[in-house]
Protein backbone atom coordinates (compact mmCIF):
# COMPACT_ATOMS: atom_id res chain seq x y z
CA UNK A 1 0.00 0.00 0.00
CA UNK A 2 2.63 2.82 1.27
CA UNK A 3 4.30 1.42 -2.28
CA UNK A 4 1.45 2.51 -4.45
CA UNK A 5 0.89 5.97 -2.66
CA UNK A 6 5.08 6.74 -3.19
CA UNK A 7 3.99 5.76 -6.94
CA UNK A 8 1.36 7.96 -7.01
CA UNK A 9 3.08 11.13 -5.21
CA UNK A 10 5.93 10.13 -7.55
CA UNK A 11 3.84 10.63 -10.55
CA UNK A 12 1.95 13.54 -9.36
CA UNK A 13 5.32 15.65 -9.08
CA UNK A 14 6.22 14.49 -12.64
CA UNK A 15 3.44 15.66 -13.96
CA UNK A 16 4.26 19.79 -12.61
CA UNK A 17 7.45 19.10 -13.59
CA UNK A 18 6.02 18.32 -17.34
CA UNK A 19 3.51 21.10 -17.19
CA UNK A 20 5.85 23.38 -17.41
CA UNK A 21 7.37 26.73 -16.07
CA UNK A 22 3.94 28.70 -14.62
CA UNK A 23 3.03 31.96 -17.34
CA UNK A 24 4.21 35.09 -15.83
CA UNK A 25 1.30 36.77 -16.94
CA UNK A 26 -1.80 35.72 -15.34
CA UNK A 27 -5.05 35.59 -17.92
CA UNK A 28 -7.99 37.96 -18.21
CA UNK A 29 -11.26 36.18 -17.73
CA UNK A 30 -13.14 38.03 -20.10
CA UNK A 31 -16.55 36.59 -19.59
CA UNK A 32 -18.28 33.09 -19.41
CA UNK A 33 -21.49 31.05 -20.88
CA UNK A 34 -22.78 27.88 -18.97
CA UNK A 35 -23.04 25.02 -20.95
CA UNK A 36 -24.12 22.30 -18.70
CA UNK A 37 -26.46 23.11 -15.39
CA UNK A 38 -25.67 21.49 -12.32
CA UNK A 39 -28.15 22.00 -9.58
CA UNK A 40 -25.76 21.88 -6.49
CA UNK A 41 -22.42 22.50 -7.58
CA UNK A 42 -21.03 25.20 -10.64
CA UNK A 43 -22.01 24.83 -14.15
CA UNK A 44 -19.51 23.77 -16.84
CA UNK A 45 -18.92 26.77 -19.00
CA UNK A 46 -16.99 28.18 -22.05
CA UNK A 47 -14.45 31.06 -20.84
CA UNK A 48 -12.97 33.37 -22.52
CA UNK A 49 -9.53 34.70 -21.35
CA UNK A 50 -7.49 37.65 -22.88
CA UNK A 51 -3.87 37.81 -23.19
CA UNK A 52 -1.15 40.27 -23.86
CA UNK A 53 1.78 39.07 -26.13
CA UNK A 54 4.82 39.25 -23.65
CA UNK A 55 7.50 40.05 -25.95
CA UNK A 56 5.12 42.08 -28.52
CA UNK A 57 3.90 44.74 -27.23
CA UNK A 58 0.63 45.76 -29.42
CA UNK A 59 -0.30 42.31 -29.56
CA UNK A 60 -3.26 40.27 -27.47
CA UNK A 61 -4.90 36.97 -27.94
CA UNK A 62 -8.33 35.92 -26.57
CA UNK A 63 -8.80 32.33 -26.51
CA UNK A 64 -11.84 30.52 -25.40
CA UNK A 65 -11.52 27.25 -23.20
CA UNK A 66 -14.27 24.96 -21.29
CA UNK A 67 -14.20 24.16 -18.04
CA UNK A 68 -15.79 21.65 -16.18
CA UNK A 69 -18.00 22.36 -12.96
CA UNK A 70 -19.40 19.45 -10.42
CA UNK A 71 -17.37 18.66 -7.80
CA UNK A 72 -14.67 17.87 -9.31
CA UNK A 73 -13.93 20.97 -11.10
CA UNK A 74 -14.65 22.63 -8.05
CA UNK A 75 -12.26 20.80 -6.46
CA UNK A 76 -9.80 21.25 -9.32
CA UNK A 77 -9.51 17.38 -10.10
CA UNK A 78 -11.79 17.20 -13.26
CA UNK A 79 -9.77 17.18 -16.56
CA UNK A 80 -10.98 20.08 -19.16
CA UNK A 81 -11.02 19.01 -22.30
CA UNK A 82 -8.77 20.02 -25.18
CA UNK A 83 -11.25 21.83 -27.03
CA UNK A 84 -9.53 25.68 -27.16
CA UNK A 85 -10.16 28.93 -30.03
CA UNK A 86 -7.83 31.02 -30.53
CA UNK A 87 -7.87 34.40 -31.86
CA UNK A 88 -5.25 36.89 -31.91
CA UNK A 89 -4.74 40.60 -33.30
CA UNK A 90 -2.90 43.75 -33.28
CA UNK A 91 -4.10 46.33 -30.30
CA UNK A 92 -1.68 49.16 -31.11
CA UNK A 93 1.88 50.07 -32.79
CA UNK A 94 4.09 46.93 -32.79
CA UNK A 95 7.42 47.08 -30.48
CA UNK A 96 9.46 43.53 -30.22
CA UNK A 97 11.01 43.56 -26.73
CA UNK A 98 13.75 41.16 -28.01
CA UNK A 99 14.32 38.40 -30.45
CA UNK A 100 11.87 35.55 -30.96
CA UNK A 101 12.41 31.56 -31.23
CA UNK A 102 9.94 30.13 -33.62
CA UNK A 103 7.47 28.21 -31.58
CA UNK A 104 8.23 30.15 -28.50
CA UNK A 105 6.22 29.81 -25.63
CA UNK A 106 3.58 32.63 -25.12
CA UNK A 107 1.90 31.50 -22.24
CA UNK A 108 1.42 27.60 -20.69
CA UNK A 109 -1.40 26.33 -17.79
CA UNK A 110 -2.19 23.16 -16.87
CA UNK A 111 -5.74 21.38 -17.87
CA UNK A 112 -5.84 18.74 -15.30
CA UNK A 113 -4.20 17.77 -11.76
CA UNK A 114 -1.60 15.80 -13.66
CA UNK A 115 -0.24 15.30 -17.12
CA UNK A 116 -2.69 17.44 -19.45
CA UNK A 117 -1.24 21.16 -19.91
CA UNK A 118 -1.82 23.88 -23.08
CA UNK A 119 0.20 26.37 -24.48
CA UNK A 120 -0.12 29.23 -26.96
CA UNK A 121 3.22 29.05 -29.03
CA UNK A 122 4.61 32.35 -31.55
CA UNK A 123 6.10 32.07 -34.73
CA UNK A 124 7.37 34.48 -37.79
CA UNK A 125 6.22 33.65 -40.95
CA UNK A 126 9.05 36.15 -42.71
CA UNK A 127 7.89 36.15 -46.52
CA UNK A 128 4.35 37.46 -44.60
CA UNK A 129 5.25 40.04 -42.09
CA UNK A 130 2.92 37.59 -40.18
CA UNK A 131 2.79 36.57 -36.20
CA UNK A 132 1.66 33.29 -36.12
CA UNK A 133 -0.10 32.15 -32.60
CA UNK A 134 -1.01 28.42 -32.27
CA UNK A 135 -2.61 27.20 -29.29
CA UNK A 136 -2.82 23.47 -27.97
CA UNK A 137 -3.27 20.97 -25.47
CA UNK A 138 -1.62 17.87 -25.03
CA UNK A 139 -1.11 14.97 -22.89
CA UNK A 140 2.64 13.91 -21.55
CA UNK A 141 1.17 10.39 -21.52
CA UNK A 142 -0.70 9.98 -24.51
CA UNK A 143 -1.14 12.66 -27.66
CA UNK A 144 -4.26 15.14 -27.80
CA UNK A 145 -3.34 17.12 -30.69
CA UNK A 146 -6.58 19.60 -30.90
CA UNK A 147 -5.06 23.17 -31.86
CA UNK A 148 -6.34 26.27 -33.30
CA UNK A 149 -4.02 29.25 -35.12
CA UNK A 150 -4.81 32.72 -35.58
CA UNK A 151 -2.10 35.42 -37.75
CA UNK A 152 -1.17 38.87 -36.85
CA UNK A 153 0.10 40.66 -39.91
CA UNK A 154 2.09 43.56 -38.93
CA UNK A 155 0.77 46.39 -40.35
CA UNK A 156 1.29 50.34 -39.71
CA UNK A 157 -0.19 51.53 -36.70
CA UNK A 158 -0.74 55.89 -37.45
CA UNK A 159 2.56 57.00 -38.04
CA UNK A 160 4.34 54.54 -36.98
CA UNK A 161 5.81 51.86 -39.86
CA UNK A 162 5.38 48.26 -39.52
CA UNK A 163 8.41 46.25 -38.10
CA UNK A 164 9.63 43.22 -39.86
CA UNK A 165 9.00 40.12 -37.48
CA UNK A 166 11.86 38.41 -39.55
CA UNK A 167 14.63 41.50 -37.80
CA UNK A 168 13.36 39.77 -34.34
CA UNK A 169 13.84 35.97 -34.88
CA UNK A 170 16.92 34.35 -33.17
CA UNK A 171 19.34 32.25 -35.30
Amino acid sequence: MWFRSLTCVGLFALGLAAAGPASAQEPDRIFSKSTVWRPLTPNDKLVVYGIDDPAVSGVACWYTQPEKGGIKGTLGLAEDVSDISLACRQTGPIAFKGKLGQGEVVFSERRSLIFKSMQIVRGCDAQRNTLIYMVYSFKVIQGSPKNSTSAVPLAPWGTEPAPKCSDFVKG
